[in-house]
């Protein structure tokens, strides 16, 4: 409330401070004043008196003087009093003149027989009370100096000089009052101006900017209040300006796939993205100033940024297994500047993936070279030993000329997959799909390896066969079932069997299933079984002339349909393969 406020109670009391002293001296100098006119008005008063007895006094007799002073000063309602040149009181109105003492050396009395009248205000020892006292010089039966004198008490004129100051102080009261109401009104109306500047400040400096400008009054602060409203369009723009920079700012760190991490000089957090605290498995947003000891237990991130901030030099490092996720990390840390304090910015760019297809990279040149090796190395040595004579050799040259036939046949299929391989994962977008009949699809793919399944003595089986449509690339599914009736095949055992099934599964979409009754593959083989060039049984892998690519092209091409896969397998039972897709 503006009655609560220190600036209020300072000017209303200042303002009665100043009241009380100018009406306290202006009380002083009109009571002065009034006492002064009031004494020249009763001086006045006996002169006048004293005039009209002066003319009384000339002619009386002396053994008159003492009868008619006492008439007289009843006449004037004064004390009169007659006195020859010598000072000898001949009358008084109001003593006995035998028991007065010589009047003399009264001031009156001297100052009238210098200036021929004099005035006096003292203590009568005669009447034992204050006076005023009026003398003039009379002529009295032919003589000069005589003195007539006239003296009123105090006590009258005190009352009505007290009369008077009564009046001035209660017009002093009453101008008082009004002038108290006008610093009232004036200090209310100042502090209210006052605060409303204060208010309109601080919420400059909360960011807080009025809809509703300061009014603009023509004084000091209407000309503050025009500073300030000019101030705040420019903080407001200034602010807007660094709110939508700093938005910005948060939208792209929020979005980077790096972590950012910033900490100040205590090795507390400032500032982290969304994609630093899934690396490091904490939860999101993380509190500010958070000490990072309490964040990531990582002696090594911790000793990288304390020594950026020791030496202000930018860091690079790889930590591996950081966090709960164990990802690794590539580590940019560089001093960040600061007016306030220093700190330190690191920039996490995880490297997992990409250690990941590097080693990828590294297994498939090696398991390439490694299956290339094995053919090349028998066309080799079979061709050498027909150029060394074997060709004369008719018991044997058939045979060996069907090996190096069977190794570059062998070859030939794994280009030709790798070339699948390649062409699945290359990223260019696939051909325009088209509606695929699943039946007549799984029909071709039968066809195709019946021949090795009859050598093989492996019946299919794909009696009264339900029909759905998927849409995709019909040699891509094609080659997918085949490949996974080519597998039930050859991992197939004597007199064993492969049934496939087409179905519509209880979410809708269409499912396709390749059973089979062979080998089976052992569960801690399963997750592994779509890598390329991944094979459970190797021995028996190469004897039936696998590439160990079939599965990695199955796997890619149901993910390019949107599909998905699910192995079911038992060692020495079998397995069934279930391909789902969204139908048509």
């Amino acid at each position: 409330m503006t009655s609560r406020s220190t600036v209020f109670r300072k000017l209303l009391a200042i303002a009665f401070l100043l009241i009380a002293v100018t009406i306290s001296v202006l009380d002083f100098h009109l009571g002065r004043y009034m006492s002064e006119r009031q004494v020249e008005t009763v001086q006045q008063r006996l002169d006048s008196e004293a005039d009209i007895l002066a003319g009384e006094l000339q002619a009386m007799k002396p053994e008159d003087l003492a009868l008619w002073s006492k008439e007289a000063g009843v006449r004037a309602r004064a004390r009169v009093t007659v006195i020859d040149p010598k000072g000898v009181v001949l009358g008084d109105s109001q003593h006995d003149i035998e028991t007065m003492e010589n009047h003399a050396n009264r001031p009156e009395i001297l100052e009238a027989h210098r200036t021929q009248k004099g005035a006096s205000i003292r203590h009568s020892k005669t009447l034992d009370r204050d006076l005023c006292y009026l003398a003039i010089l009379v002529h009295y039966h032919g003589q000069r100096d005589y003195v007539l004198r006239l003296a009123l008490p105090l006590e009258d004129l005190d009352a009505a000089i007290a009369a008077v100051r009564w009046r001035i102080l209660e017009a002093s009261l009453v101008a008082a009052l009004v002038a108290l109401g006008i610093a009232y009104y004036f200090s209310f109306t100042f502090t209210r101006r006052v605060n409303r500047l204060r208010t309109f400040a601080e919420g400059l400096v909360e960011a807080r900017f009025s809809r509703s400008p300061l009014p603009a009054e023509d004084d000091e602060l209407g000309a503050l209040g025009q500073s300030l409203n000019r101030m705040s369009a420019q903080l407001g723009e200034l602010v807007g300006r660094l709110r939508m920079e700093s938005a910005r700012r948060e939208s792209i760190l929020a979005s980077m796939i790096e972590g950012v991490l910033a900490v100040d000089d205590q090795v507390r957090v400032t500032f982290c993205n969304a994609s630093f605290a899934r690396a490091v498995g904490c939860a999101f947003p993380v509190p500010e100033h958070m000490p990072l000891v309490e964040l990531v237990r990582e002696p090594e991130l911790l000793e990288m940024l304390k020594k950026v901030l020791a030496d202000g030099q930018s860091v690079k490092q790889r930590l591996q297994h950081l966090g709960r996720a164990n990802r690794s990390m590539e580590i940019q840390a560089a001093p960040l500047a600061s007016p306030s304090r220093p700190g330190a910015i690191a920039i996490m760019h995880d490297i997992t993936d990409i250690e990941r297809l590097e080693r990828v990279r590294k297994d498939f040149v090696a398991n390439v070279s490694h299956e290339l090796r094995t053919p090349l190395t028998a066309i080799r040595g079979y061709a050498e030993t027909l150029l060394d004579g074997a060709l004369e050799d008719q018991e044997h040259n058939r045979r060996f000329v069907e090996i190096i036939k069977a190794h570059s046949i062998r070859l030939n299929n794994i280009a030709a997959d790798l070339l699948v391989l390649s062409e699945l994962e290359s990223g260019r977008p696939p051909a325009e799909p088209e509606p695929i009949s699943l039946r007549a699809a799984l029909e071709s793919a039968l066809r195709t390896v019946e021949g090795e399944a009859h050598l093989r003595g492996v019946p299919l089986f794909f009696e009264h066969p339900n029909d759905a449509q998927v849409m995709g690339d019909r040699v891509h599914l094609e080659q997918l079932l085949v490949n996974l009736l080519d597998n039930a095949v050859k991992f197939n055992r004597p007199g064993g069997e492969v049934r496939a099934e087409i179905s519509r599964a209880e979410n809708g979409r269409a499912r396709i299933v390749i059973a089979d009754t062979g080998i089976g593959i052992p569960s801690e083989d399963v997750p592994r079984i779509f890598e390329r060039f991944y094979r459970v049984d190797k021995t028996r892998s190469r004897e039936v002339g696998g590439t160990g690519l079939g599965l990695s092209i199955v796997k890619h091409v149901v993910e390019r349909m949107h599909g998905t896969i699910q192995v079911e397998s038992m060692l020495g039972k079998g397995s069934r393969f279930i391909v789902q897709f969204p139908a048509v």
